[in-house]
């Protein structure tokens, strides 16, 4: 019988090499990528867009990196990466030498990324465990978000997916299970159905349009209230940009310069340079994942308008005036 034949039974598989070689304590359970996603195209391509991103984001601080798993791990990369992108002070020291000193390092690092984020622990997919440890798919998890809000006109591959195992080291022996993980979003899925779920509202539920408006103007108030503005009509009083721009000032937490936007436009021409600056703080927010022409609102289209209106009450509908 010929010894290749032979081979294929008696040699142990790639999961199966892959599963000696990870330590996972009794009792611990670990999500990774298969070596079966590690020739994945979108996957490398995903890999070396973040990392020229980096090194171009820190070239000023003279920091190069080459693997996301190796040089990411002690905090070091990350700290600098939030301080240039987000212009924070980390209370902690630069370099940290030890695991102990590291693992406090990747602590304080966390928990500003989810406050700038607004994430609460249930929605993260990364931890300080994994990052230390070097887990591939928590770094990834965490990059893309950071970019994602930091520097949303980063051209990031959409759809990027992964075969993950979960090992969990029972009292029985190692359990696993697989699944396929989103890395980046489907965009064009994600404005498909965006698109899909106001399409169904205005042709085939207009009784409930009414109820929907309501809920956003409810909104809308709660939050220009205690400025002394009120809106009552959504198709009118967003075309010209103006309340939309204060109501993002808002709920954003930033003031607005006068000098930048025209508070009273008298015209076509201002009150498209008044919403393509609205649309602009919402793409640059990370709160805009689909096109939308300025027209449509200065003429007071209200599918666009409430589209838009959307995206604010998606993230701030339980946040308090």
């Amino acid at each position: 019988m010929d010894s290749d034949f032979l081979n294929v039974f008696t040699q142990p598989s790639t999961l199966d090499r892959f599963l000696n070689e990870t330590v996972i304590a009794k009792g611990e359970k670990r999500k990774l990528i298969k070596p079966t996603s590690s020739n994945n195209p979108k996957l490398e391509q995903l890999k070396l867009l973040l990392i020229d991103w980096i090194n171009r984001t820190l070239q000023e601080e003279h920091i190069v990196v080459k693997s996301l798993e190796e040089d990411l791990y002690d905090g070091l990369v990350l700290h600098h990466l939030l301080e240039k992108l987000g212009s924070l002070k980390l209370d902690v020291d630069k370099i940290a030498l030890t695991e102990k000193k590291q693992r406090q390092k990747l602590s304080v690092i966390m928990e500003a990324v989810a406050k700038c984020l607004q994430l609460e622990e249930s929605q993260l997919k990364w931890s300080v465990e994994s990052i230390l440890t070097k887990d591939l798919l928590s770094t990834l998890h965490l990059l893309v978000a950071i970019a994602q809000h930091f520097d949303p006109s980063l051209a990031l591959p959409p759809n990027v997916q992964v075969e993950t195992i979960t090992i969990e080291n029972t009292s029985r022996g190692l359990k696993t299970s697989n699944a396929v993980e989103n890395i980046t979003d489907d965009k064009e899925n994600t404005e498909a159905q965006s698109n899909d779920a106001f399409d169904e509202l205005f042709s085939r539920a207009p009784d409930k349009l009414e109820a929907v408006k309501k809920v956003f103007l409810q909104f809308v108030n709660q939050h220009l209230g205690k400025l002394g503005l009120s809106v009552k009509d959504i198709e009118s009083q967003f075309s010209d940009g103006v309340i939309l721009l204060i109501l993002i000032g808002q709920l954003e937490g930033y003031f607005l310069n006068l000098r930048n936007f025209f508070l009273t436009p008298a015209s076509t021409t201002e009150m498209l340079h008044n919403v393509n600056l609205a649309l602009d703080l919402l793409a640059d927010g990370g709160l805009l994942n689909f096109s939308v022409k300025s027209e449509d609102i200065v003429n007071g289209d209200m599918k666009t308008t409430m589209r838009i209106l959307y995206c604010l009450y998606s993230k701030y509908k339980t946040k308090e005036a």
